[in-house]
């Protein structure tokens, strides 16, 4: 196998375990030095809007310069925001306004860099002997492992060390991930003309104009241009407010409520473990067979998935469902990765993979306070139920959409300078 691949996917799961131990050691800090369980809540909230907006703005500038430099840059801002808490920390001493400007700071290396990787992956395709489908089935799996590992490095390292010791090993996840980029070749993630094009039928492979019309064209092509993409990226957003709903707010109040918080966890695990299954067999077989059908075998899985564990039943069963769903979405998941890299045009990956990420980002918190405040007003299970009909309701509009009825490579609807372009 190419080196390059074994980097980029080294350094993916390496940023990715950085994001996921800090995700779970900055509240418990802040917790930890303030005692208040709002302080912890303002600084996810403050940190929230800034991501947001980087992930917008950078993808911008990732389309404009080498886009391995723009992922390493953006994983040494986040290595330096963190690593600059324990120093402050010797030398003034922590309080809550530093790690809200430090997270705002990293907000403009953690959205940003995950861009950055994702606008890469065609090129890493193109420079490795693995398939599409192997790659991004491959990646999947790293995801749901880092998931499974990451937090629970992070509570095993608060109870050995100290939380700035912490904070400098988290810190060197995301340097180390810097410096496994850095030995991807350059070339891979240089603005080259797209494949298969002539200088005049791409006159220029940086964007021209102002960064507001350059956002306009990439909204423009993910939303009105071209229908696969804007359907497949509606999918993706309903998928993480249903997801972020059940794991962030149903189960973790569900577990708190029959006095089992340990339950939480193992629960968790089975989600993950599933999608480690699941994008594992895709990542083997997700080139036989019809895309059709891996999608409908993947969408089905989840809603039954969904529906098992959102109805709160006897925790074997909601084990089951839970690993089901995360087994479904693994493969789910794969494909719609694999949808997204021959759909985006080159020119314009970072914009609007931007978008999608920023996009993202709202919607975890809509799908978490929607499960609040229908399970303040009707019940947990009420609450779930209502959830499961949210993603019955999407999944029946993907099924039936003919956008999507044929998803082979020769038959999506391609995109200016996208991978089916490319292909002879």
């Amino acid at each position: 196998m190419s080196p390059v691949p074994v980097l980029y996917l080294a350094s993916y799961a390496l940023s990715l375990l950085g994001n996921s131990i800090a995700a779970v050691v900055f509240p418990l800090i802040v917790l930890q030095l303030t005692g208040s369980l709002l302080s912890a809540g303002i600084l996810v909230a403050a940190t929230a809007v800034p991501a947001f907006l980087a992930g917008l703005f950078a993808g911008v500038v990732i389309d404009r310069i080498n886009r391995r430099t723009s992922s390493v840059v953006a994983d040494l801002i986040s290595a330096v925001s963190i690593a600059a808490l324990p120093i402050v920390d010797l030398v003034t001493g922590l309080n809550l306004g530093w790690f809200i400007l430090f997270g705002i700071i990293g907000a403009f290396g953690d959205v940003p860099g995950m861009t950055a990787r994702e606008a890469m992956l065609p090129a890493i395709v193109r420079n490795s002997t693995l398939s599409a489908e192997r790659l991004i089935g491959i990646r999947e799996s790293i995801a749901a492992l880092v998931i499974i590992v990451g937090p629970a490095a992070a509570g095993t390292l608060m109870v050995l060390f100290e939380g700035s010791t912490v904070l400098w090993i988290t810190a060197a996840t995301s340097l180390a991930a810097a410096v496994l980029t850095l030995l991807i070749p350059r070339r891979v993630g240089a603005l080259a003309a797209i494949p298969g094009r002539s200088v005049a039928g791409d006159t220029a492979t940086r964007p021209m104009g102002s960064v507001w019309a350059q956002l306009r064209e990439g909204w423009s092509v993910l939303f009105r241009s071209n229908r696969m993409l804007r359907a497949v990226t509606l999918l993706s957003l309903a998928m993480v407010a249903v997801l972020t709903g059940l794991q962030g707010m149903l189960l973790p109040a569900h577990f708190a409520f029959i006095n089992e918080p340990g339950l939480l966890g193992f629960v968790l695990t089975a989600i993950a473990a599933g999608t480690l299954v699941g994008g594992g067999l895709y990542a083997v077989f997700g080139t036989r067979g019809s895309r059709r059908a891996w999608f409908v075998t993947g969408l089905s899985g989840t809603v039954l998935g969904i529906g098992l564990v959102a109805v709160l039943p006897a925790v074997p069963v909601l084990f089951a469902g839970a690993f089901l769903f995360g087994f479904s979405s693994g493969l789910f998941g794969s494909l719609i990765g694999v949808l997204m890299l021959e759909g985006i045009p080159e020119r314009m990956r970072g914009r609007i993979m931007g978008t999608q990420n920023s996009l993202m980002m709202i919607a975890a918190p809509v799908g978490m306070v929607a499960v609040a405040a229908l399970g303040e007003q009707w019940g947990l299970r009420t609450a779930g139920i209502c959830v499961a009909a949210v993603w019955l309701v999407a999944a029946i509009m993907a099924l039936i959409a003919p956008v999507l009825r044929t998803l082979e490579a020769s038959d999506t609807e391609p995109a200016e300078g996208s991978l089916v372009d490319e292909k002879p």
